[in-house]
């Protein structure tokens, strides 16, 4: 009888499981990001395909071409969050030039992929412009909760490893938070390529 009771248990607990806790050994779904400059370190980030399929797919597109490799954190806002992955404009050499943060890929744009999930400290997102369907190559990643994001961005994954890597990434100046000599992806990887 108990033990019957601890595998109806178990079986309901499995059943339970949050999407993250079951993906979480999956390479193919953990991107690899070596940073590089005032910070460096190793970020890992699982990837949620179950939240949003097309921007993950994209991410790991792009992460396979090289493409994020070189590019840095253009805008950095202390209590807020740290974005990259502008591969047109946003490479470090091209960072002070004033277009980074306005490119993408040569890939189409993204249709929303909005979920329930909240923008806590460690959730990446996706950039994009006042359309909600422009989303492309851009993401940040949070240095803080920011609720008023919650529903109006896609969320796409969480860092689960090098978090202290992401909080010293070097800060951005004024409102807008453009980083001058930034960090840098040095290289970014799906884990499962490996």
């Amino acid at each position: 009888m108990i033990r019957r009771s601890f595998l109806a248990l178990g079986l309901a607990a499995s059943l339970v499981l949050p999407a993250p806790a079951q993906e979480a050994s999956d390479p193919e779904n953990v991107l690899t990001i070596e940073v590089e400059g005032q910070a460096n370190g190793t970020v890992e980030i699982l990837l949620r395909p179950d939240l949003a399929p097309q921007h993950v797919e994209r991410i790991k597109t792009l992460a396979r071409e090289g493409a994020y490799d070189g590019v840095a954190f253009h805008r950095v806002i202390e209590g807020f969050m740290a974005q990259t992955g502008d591969v047109e404009f946003g490479t470090r050499e091209q960072a002070g030039s004033g277009m980074a943060g306005t490119g993408g890929s040569e890939l189409p744009d993204l249709p929303a992929e909005f979920s329930d999930e909240s923008f806590d400290a460690g959730v990446v997102g996706m950039a994009r412009s006042q359309d909600p369907n422009s989303a492309n190559s851009q993401f940040f990643i949070m240095l803080a909760p920011a609720p008023h994001l919650d529903g109006q961005y896609t969320v796409v994954g969480r860092v689960v490893s090098g978090q202290e890597v992401v909080d010293a990434i070097k800060r951005g100046s004024g409102g807008n938070g453009e980083v001058e000599d930034p960090d840098y992806m040095a290289s970014v990887r799906v884990k499962g390529d490996a």
